[in-house]
């Protein structure tokens, strides 16, 4: 292929995205996790350009312009790179890739194809790895929390953990989305990660075997003092619907009160955080959304919500993250519950996944920030629990949770809200 139809094939590309950009179809609430609910009915493009808009011809010449730098560097790299050929596909994604981390922001991003699919495994339910919720914004792949029963808690892993060598190759210097596909793998196969822990002098390392995941979201069980207890663990695409089949059966009991876990929930569909919110909150506001140009969009309660009118304390973390923090920060704001434990991650933005033609990979890219019912910024803030509790590693060694036994007591004495206030 001649360098002129590369070139051609690159530039139909880079519009591609741009053109993806404007009328994505998707977006997503979670921590590195992709989504397929539909943007809500916004006009993002006119059909009459406001006065000073580049005509079409402009913009081509002005785009011309400013990749001519470019087109001048892939010229350079072809013509006196040492190894060659050079591979021309890998050279069209890390431009791509390139592109998207000059944005500066951690949520926005690129994926190669399998990268995709690996991502999009998680929320489907089933996928094979280690068992673990991940944070890939940072510097290193770091653990949020291990799933309960799962090979990555049987083996010791912490929230926190940072993983920078994987089967005994350094990985601190490659990006985290790209070490979590070489942590993924195969059920019955081993992966050797080393870890670097707060506290720990030195790195360490545990060899995991991989297993077939399946992810059971929610979970529930009557408590002493009838009191319901339910643990909603990601917000999948079957979450909302097992959330009605479990309070269902809890409520059957009549309890007095009702304890949500959200603890180390690292979000998921933002279509699915409304409707878990709306099995507690009745009506009015959930959250805002707030673009760009500064337009809000506003996510309504939706009816026939099962647990609308009972006593409700939601516990969370520092691992409470994006969807999570949407359900939590609606609850709170609104009056509906008290939240108890610790300040929440503070993933508080709007991504939307494209998939690029040709099984080319996929762009996810911010696009809004989302606001409480009374329009608190989250990202990079986090909520605060209307009570502050600790749960320390001691508390975990001897199979303590002084938060859980706070939200009890809180209910006994009568003291969270059963109705939403405002």
């Amino acid at each position: 292929m001649n360098s002129k139809v590369i070139r051609t094939l690159l530039a139909l590309l880079v519009l591609g995205i741009l053109m993806g950009v404007s009328f994505s179809i998707g977006l997503a609430a979670g921590i590195s996790l992709p989504s397929t609910v539909s943007l809500p009915n916004i006009p993002l493009l006119s059909n009459n350009p406001p006065a000073g808009t580049p005509s079409a011809t402009q913009q081509s010449i002005d785009r011309e312009t400013l990749f001519s730098p470019f087109w001048q560097a892939w010229d350079l790299v072809h013509e006196n790179y040492v190894d060659q050929p050079v591979d021309d596909q890998l050279l069209m994604q890390g431009a791509i890739r390139g592109m998207l981390e000059a944005l500066g922001d951690p949520y926005s991003g690129y994926l190669t194809n399998d990268e995709y699919q690996q991502a999009n495994a998680p929320l489907r339910g089933e996928y094979e790895g280690i068992g673990a919720w991940v944070d890939t914004s940072g510097k290193y792949l770091t653990i949020i929390s291990p799933m309960e029963g799962s090979p990555a808690e049987k083996a010791g892993l912490k929230a926190g953990d940072q993983i920078i060598a994987v089967d005994g190759e350094d990985v601190t210097s490659l990006d985290p989305q790209l070490v979590l596909r070489r942590v993924l793998g195969p059920a019955g196969t081993t992966v050797r990660l080393t870890i670097l822990r707060e506290g720990e002098e030195k790195p360490f390392e545990l060899s995991i075997v991989r297993q077939k995941i399946t992810l059971e979201t929610v979970s529930g069980k009557m408590l002493d003092n009838n009191i319901a207890y339910i643990k909603i663990t990601q917000f999948g695409e079957r979450t909302d619907r097992d959330l009605r089949t479990k309070l269902r059966e809890l409520l059957r009991n009549n309890p007095t009160g009702i304890i949500l876990d959200l603890r180390n929930n690292p979000g998921g569909y933002l279509n699915t955080a409304i409707n878990i919110t709306s099995q507690f909150i009745g009506n009015g506001v959930i959250m805002l959304e707030q673009y760009g140009n500064g337009e809000k969009v506003t996510y309504q309660a939706r009816p026939g919500g099962l647990a609308t009118d009972i006593p409700l304390v939601v516990l969370v973390n520092e691992g409470s993250a994006s969807a999570s923090e949407i359900t939590a920060g609606a609850i709170q704001d609104r009056g509906r519950g008290l939240l108890v434990g610790t300040k929440t991650f503070g993933k508080g933005t709007v991504q939307t996944w494209r998939q690029l033609r040709d099984d080319a990979g996929a762009v996810k890219i911010t696009i809004a920030r989302w606001l409480t019912p009374n329009e608190r910024q989250i990202n990079g803030e986090g909520l605060m629990p209307d009570v502050i509790v600790e749960l320390t590693e001691d508390d975990q060694k001897a199979n303590r949770d002084p938060q859980l036994d706070k939200a009890i007591e809180l209910l006994l004495n009568k003291q969270a809200p059963s109705q939403t206030s405002k």
